[in-house]
């Protein structure tokens, strides 16, 4: 079996391209449920935010992978391959573990050390978890990589100064501006990176924050947090004359400003300039307002390098987490070494239990007048004569398991304890208990056929 990773992000693909291969919420368990039954994949988890799409998966076949995951992207988002292939990275086992773990770590994100892709892989695995798209490899692994991303931020100071996404939009604000002392300023949209751009707003002292958002409950919730005033989409169209700076971030499928709408605005400002500022993927405003005279639109790709001066302490606590990430990559790669004993081990284990549970069944008949403390202490004694006995066999075949002649190992453990028919039953009792397979089916529950593609998957795809 293999680990791959197939993807884009900010560094591949400008923002016009990554809004192409957003997920809408309601829509990812129906796509990582089709992805799994992708030719190969066993395993699989989608993590998908505003700076990439990626899908990692467990394959039986790793050189064929690459092209039935560009396949199932071509029919999900409904675009000819020609038109994304260039902007895709493939990483491979040892590879795309390290990369998960920096994605999950944050060293990875458009703002090194970022915290909110932590959550974000947290919930891309809970999701595959809770649609059954994961198993042994991917339990352990995605475990490891959120666990790691905790201690990087715990124990190292990646997440001093901040330069998170918002703040780098409210920073691009000051530049503009100087300072929000005398302006106005209107955050489209009301989630969690909504609401760090209001923070950082009103800690700069904006003269009026305003609040927009579809359902103007949720508006009216964020603004008073920071005295701010919530607003309707039809009343901030309607008033959007009267703002100095937009700053957008909603989840809408379609763009929520359209030029029209900031043509009529602009002339009612009298020539006086306005900010836009597009932080979400898919972007919220249409690109062509661009044109409008002093109208000034920036998206989330221009937000790059806005805080170098507060990102070089990160650079150098992110050098602390790479060394952390080569010790977690190596401590994976011994676990999964180990898997092929496994069986092995519990089968013996479980053979040693059952000698253990009749021998005492003997003695008990044998002894009837034995007490309950009698046969408690004779029980635990047995027992940990029987752990010792095994102690040893199992930690050597451990061992083994790395040994270039491991396959020749594990035969003779086999062998020497006498395991063959009980993993026999237990094989076939694996094979009794799994559901039959199910033919891949499209979203309207039609069977469809697997595409195979020729050629190999290079790294970069």
């Amino acid at each position: 079996m293999h680990i791959i990773a197939v993807g884009l992000n900010h560094r591949t693909a400008p923002v016009e391209v990554r809004e192409r291969f957003t997920f809408a919420e309601q829509d990812l368990p129906l796509a990582i449920e089709q992805l799994k039954q992708t030719t190969s994949i066993l395993e699989c988890v989608i993590v998908a935010t505003c700076n990439r799409t990626e899908f990692y998966a467990v394959v039986d076949r790793h050189q064929l992978c690459g092209h039935y995951i560009r396949s199932f992207m071509e029919q999900w988002f409904h675009l000819p391959r020609e038109q994304f292939t260039n902007h895709l990275y493939m990483y491979e086992d040892d590879g795309a573990i390290e990369h998960l773990m920096r994605v999950a770590s944050g060293l990875d994100s458009m703002v090194i050390g970022e915290t909110q892709i932590l959550g974000q892989v947290r919930d891309a695995f809970l999701l595959a978890q809770q649609h059954r798209t994961t198993g042994t490899i991917f339990n352990m692994l995605f475990k490891q990589a959120v666990t790691l991303a905790k201690r990087a931020h715990s124990e190292t100071m990646i997440g001093e100064s901040a330069v998170s996404v918002s703040y780098a939009a409210v920073e691009l604000g000051k530049r503009i501006f100087g300072q929000f002392a005398n302006k106005s300023v209107m955050i489209l949209g009301a989630g969690k990176m909504s609401e760090l751009t209001a923070k950082h707003i009103y800690a700069g002292g904006a003269k009026r924050v305003i609040v927009v958002n579809r359902t103007y409950e949720r508006a009216v919730m964020l603004a008073d947090k920071f005295n701010g005033v919530p607003w309707s989409m039809e009343e901030a169209v309607r008033q959007l004359h009267e703002v100095d700076i937009v700053i957008s971030s909603t989840g809408a499928e379609g763009y929520v400003l359209s030029r029209e709408q900031v043509e009529q605005a602009m002339y009612r400002r009298k020539s006086r300039p306005l900010f836009l500022i597009d932080i979400a993927v898919p972007r919220d405003l249409d690109p062509a307002i661009g044109a409008v005279n002093n109208a000034f639109l920036y998206d989330i790709d221009d937000l790059e390098g806005i805080v170098e001066s507060n990102l070089e302490q990160r650079r150098k606590e992110a050098a602390k987490i790479e060394t952390m990430i080569a010790g977690e990559l190596a401590a994976f790669k011994q676990w999964y070494k180990t898997l092929g004993v496994i069986p092995l081990i519990r089968t013996l284990q479980d053979k040693a239990a059952t000698v253990h549970q009749d021998t005492m069944a003997s003695l008990l008949n044998k002894l009837p007048e034995l007490s309950e403390h009698e046969q408690k202490v004779i029980r635990k004694l047995t027992k940990s004569i029987v752990n010792q006995l095994l102690h040893d066999p199992i930690l050597r075949i451990k061992e083994m398991a790395d040994d270039k002649h491991s396959k020749e190992a594990m035969d003779m453990f086999v062998k020497l304890f006498a395991l063959e028919e009980p993993l026999a039953q237990a094989a076939e009792t694996e094979r009794s208990a799994k559901p039959a397979a199910q033919p891949p089916r499209t979203e309207a529950g039609r069977e469809r056929p697997h595409t195979v593609v020729s050629g190999a998957a290079p790294v970069h795809i």
